[in-house]
Parts: structure tokens; C-alpha cells; sequence
């Protein structure tokens, strides 16, 4: 299956995705992590993607998909992959579709904003691999450590009190539209995030049908 977990930031999507991940043994694919990897293994569109990065401008959608393109077409995304995190907005999904990037089902873990607003405070990621944990629901056995690869798990700048607000906004006006977009497809699951992630797991479960 090749998926699309979609949400607000901080609904757990992240999270979600891992335990997919090792449910189906199909990667999860955040754009952040392909944009690094592209940048690391010096490819054409990484090398152009850097530019950008350097520079502090936003990557173009046209090379983050063609990025995306490069990273499904490796060995470990041929029984499937997850998305985490793309598309963001309907041009990016209908750029996603005419570069021929089929996709089977899309989760949209639904989460109310104060709730979020509350989880997004004990969110922690690691600096190395992107790894993500929470103080409460999902903290590391070494606090501050990652458990995989040993970086260090720190609060990112987005996630802190003061811009969680405006990512909120940002994401009803920008991604949300992606909900109706998918729905209209046939091919939307929506899951109520639970206080618990194993239910909310059960839930997603439940929606592939695994």
C-alpha cells in the first residue's frame, strides 16, 4: 500500500506512521528526511534542493517531487511507503498525481486544536535521524537520547507555545483543503485521535484493513 497520513500538526502523524512502518515493513518518507538524504547522496535534485536550502528559500514543489520520485523507486518502497508530511497543499497533491505518484489510502487523524495545543509542548525529535518522541505519551528510555540512533532529542522552533497557533492557522487554511481533495477520490479514512496512542493505532489498523 502506498499511504498518505495526514492531520494538523502535533495529531501524531509522525507517530502513526512509525507503527505502520513496522506493521507493513514499508518506509515512512517524511519530505524533511528525503530533502537531507537527496542533499547528502549529492543527486541532481539535491544538488539544486541545497541551493534553496542555503539560501533560506523554500524548496520549489517541482523538486521535492521529483526528490520523492528518486526515494520511492528504491528497493525498500516496492511493496509500499508512507508519506508523513506531503503533500501539503491540493497543488502539491495534483502535482503528485501528474507525476504519476499513485496513491492507495490517506489517514486524516483528526485531533480538536486545544488538544493539540497541549500535546505539542512534551514533543521531542531527534537531531540525527528525525525520530519522534513526546515526554508523556512517548518518551525515549534515555531522556534526551534517541533510542535508535544515540542523537539528541530537542524541542524544535515550531513546536514551541509561541508558533503553535499560527501553524494551526496555517494548516486550516493550507492543508486541510486536502481532506475534501481525497475524500472526493474515495480513498479518505478519518480516525479520531484518542488520549491513547495505541488506540488511536488500533483505529488507523482498523482503517487499512490490517
Amino acid at each position: 500500500m502506498n499511504l498518505i497520513f495526514l492531520g494538523a500538526p502535533g495529531a501524531g502523524k509522525g507517530t502513526q506512521a512509525e507503527t505502520v512502518q513496522a506493521k507493513l515493513n514499508i518506509p515512512a518518507i517524511s519530505t524533511g528526511n528525503i530533502l537531507r538524504e537527496a542533499v547528502k547522496d549529492g543527486t541532481d535534485a539535491g544538488k539544486t534542493a541545497e541551493g534553496f536550502m542555503k539560501s533560506g528559500g523554500l524548496v520549489p514543489d517541482e523538486v521535492v517531487i521529483n526528490i520523492l520520485k528518486d526515494r520511492i523507486a528504491k528497493d525498500d518502497c516496492k511493496a509500499g511507503f508512507i508519506l508523513d508530511g506531503f503533500p501539503r497543499t491540493v497543488a502539491q497533491a495534483d502535482a503528485l498525481t501528474a507525476f504519476g505518484v499513485k496513491i492507495d489510502k490517506v489517514i486524516n487523524i483528526d485531533v480538536a486544536d486545544n488538544a493539540i495545543a497541549a500535546r505539542m509542548g512534551g514533543r521531542r525529535v531527534c537531531n540525527k535521524c528525525g525520530a519522534s518522541y513526546h515526554t508523556e505519551y512517548k518518551p525515549s528510555k534515555v531522556d534526551g537520547k534517541c533510542d535508535g540512533c544515540g542523537g539528541d532529542t530537542v524541542i524544535r522552533d515550531d513546536d514551541k507555545p509561541e508558533t503553535v497557533l499560527e501553524r494551526l492557522k496555517t494548516y486550516h487554511e493550507k492543508t486541510a483543503p486536502l481532506i475534501g481533495y481525497y475524500e472526493s477520490k474515495g480513498i479518505l479514512a478519518t480516525v479520531k485521535g484518542q488520549s491513547e496512542i495505541k488506540e488511536t493505532t488500533a483505529l488507523v489498523f482498523s482503517a487499512l484493513g490490517i
